[in-house]
């Protein structure tokens, strides 16, 4: 299913979730909020622009969102979101998330804004 379609089971969408989360880290952390941001590796694109941001250094497995802020001796927290029911982690994106904490980056995944935001929020403290 396209990420702006809505959902058919009751549960947002991940494009949803992910809204969500960027707002409520703006209203609760103002000045952090400009140092987080997505990273749109996902989604439906057509082949010519999909082979064009290839070509750019899109890769396969990258997490959605980046908090650009080191803290507690990381250097920055990724977030790969998901839907908070269904969402599948594919094997690329378990991999980059295993690279990510090994290089000295938080890398998580999280099920809804609500598990994303608490991730911020932890790693912020």
């Amino acid at each position: 299913m396209p990420r702006n379609m809505p959902p058919t089971d009751g549960y947002p969408s991940e494009h949803l979730e992910q809204v969500q989360l960027v707002a409520m880290v703006e209203a609760a952390y103002p000045r952090e909020a400009a140092m987080l941001f997505a990273i749109p590796n996902g989604g439906d694109r057509n082949v010519l622009v999909a082979v064009k941001l290839k070509k750019e250094g899109v890769r396969r497995g990258v997490p959605d969102m980046f908090l650009a802020l080191p803290r507690g001796g990381w250097h920055g927290l990724f977030i790969e979101m998901k839907r908070r029911r269904g969402g599948v982690v594919s094997r690329e994106q378990k991999e980059y998330i295993a690279a990510l904490n090994a290089a000295g980056y938080r890398a998580c995944v999280c099920r809804g804004c609500d598990e994303a935001f608490e991730a911020i929020r932890n790693y912020l403290k």
